[in-house]
């Protein structure tokens, strides 16, 4: 039954019994999580056969010993293989360490502090640094530029990707915006997959922004399908190429949820001019990367069939978490008035959005009785939800019994807010003692 549609007294019956179900689960003393992105640990067991895979064996495909120092593009046969998954070449590929977001940093702090381009092309010689934000989006993008003092502005996010009408008029008018974040492949967190025209004028973009534009391209989920008819993501360098832009798109990947999440490989691509000024940039602050670990990672996932094979068993596991999950929010609140959801075929995220004002207080009931959710407004920038609505589920780390005992105390908790402020219309209100 749709909530406008109960009475008062309904919906105050309908309080009591949902309050009744609230106590009792406060009683049982839960300790569930769905805040972030993590594998679980049968994931991670996936690639134990990283461990002792080189048997002493530490030359690389040139003859190169990868125990020792140099090497700041990555090896030969890691930016091959790790390029293929950017649809890139291996010349227009680096590869590093083993954190993507650090290298996202490094690109973002390079174009600030020195310029891609040289001093003259430095963002930092503007009076004020701005960064268009696909909304919801990523926290740690958003994290990037209020630590290095870039305000962000916010572009809302379509099923087809960022509103590029919007992202188009607001670097038309303003010349201070130098970049936009993007998660084109199962968005982080709605799991939208950017269309083949947004990918276009995604790469057509700096010709409206000036040539100091960058897009950064965070490929985080490009072969994290979930179902074998997800939907394909266009080459966003196809466009480039076209439109003359290879100079203003760095895109990155990393292995962080392919093979281990803290000794993985992480890896970008761009143009071989900004390959070539980001490794002088680089080489200030270090001699080369985990080689050995790259070479482990090339040996263990050989090309991309081993990898999409490897990645079908990533799906195996994590695919009937996200089906409880979407399950359960269709049989207890499809209909009701209460909230929508998204539906996504492949990533880490399902994106959920309350009845305007009611996430923060979704997440505190949630809390109160043991379930820990991503914080209301983590998902826009400065941790500011203006409709306070969206909260992201992350379903992929806790087993498939306690994923379905925190959805149920998730949708119980959503069933308790919105019904509450049905009857009583304003925010905040508590669950009485």
């Amino acid at each position: 039954m749709n909530i406008d549609q109960l009475s008062s007294d309904a919906l105050q019956s309908e309080l009591t019994a949902l309050l009744e179900q609230y106590d009792a689960l406060g009683a049982k003393g839960l300790a569930l999580d769905l805040t972030r992105g993590k594998p679980c640990t049968g994931q991670v067991a996936l690639s134990d056969g990283l461990d002792g895979i080189l048997q002493g064996d530490y030359k690389a495909a040139d003859g190169t010993d990868t125990r020792n120092y140099g090497g700041l593009e990555g090896l030969p046969e890691a930016r091959a293989l790790f390029g293929a998954v950017l649809g890139l070449g291996a010349e227009e590929t680096l590869v590093g360490g083993n954190s993507s977001l650090t290298m996202m940093y490094q690109v973002v702090e390079f174009a600030l502090s020195e310029g891609l381009s040289g001093p003259g092309s430095a963002w930092g010689l503007s009076d004020t640094v701005k960064f268009l934000c696909p909304v919801p989006g990523y926290d740690r993008h958003f994290a990037i530029c209020e630590h290095l003092g870039i305000e962000m502005i916010t572009v809302p996010m379509l099923d087809t990707g960022p509103d590029m009408d919007a992202a188009e008029a607001l670097v038309k008018g303003d010349e201070s915006i130098k970049g936009i974040w993007c998660v084109p492949r199962f968005s982080n967190p709605t799991g939208c997959v950017y269309d083949d025209r947004t990918v276009e004028r995604m790469a057509q973009l700096p010709k409206i922004a000036g040539d100091n534009f960058l897009v950064m391209w965070d490929n985080a989920y490009a072969v994290h399908s979930l179902y074998d008819d997800a939907p394909a993501l266009a080459p966003i360098d196809r466009y480039c190429r076209e439109h003359g832009t290879m100079d203003n798109v760095f895109q990155f990947g990393s292995t962080s949820k392919v093979t281990l999440a803290g000794a993985g490989v992480a890896f970008l691509g761009s143009s071989r001019q900004n390959l070539a000024a980001l490794t002088k940039h680089l080489g200030y602050q270090m001699i080369g990367p985990d080689k050995v670990n790259q070479l482990r990672h090339v040996r263990f996932l050989r090309d991309q069939d081993t990898l999409a094979a490897h990645m079908a068993r990533h799906a195996g596991f994590i695919r009937p978490r996200f089906e409880k999950v979407l399950a359960a929010l269709e049989s207890e609140l499809a209909g009701t008035g209460m909230g929508c959801w998204t539906h996504p075929r492949g990533g880490y995220f399902i994106s959920f959005d309350t009845l305007p004002g009611l996430a923060g207080e979704v997440v505190r009931l949630a809390g109160a009785i043991g379930v820990k959710l991503t914080p209301a407004g983590a998902t826009f920038p400065y941790g500011i939800d203006p409709g306070d609505s969206n909260i992201r589920l992350s379903p992929t780390f806790p087993d498939e019994q306690a994923v379905a005992e925190a959805v149920g105390a998730f949708i119980l908790c959503v069933r308790i807010a919105s019904v509450r402020h049905k009857l009583h219309p304003q925010p905040g209100r508590q669950h009485p003692a």
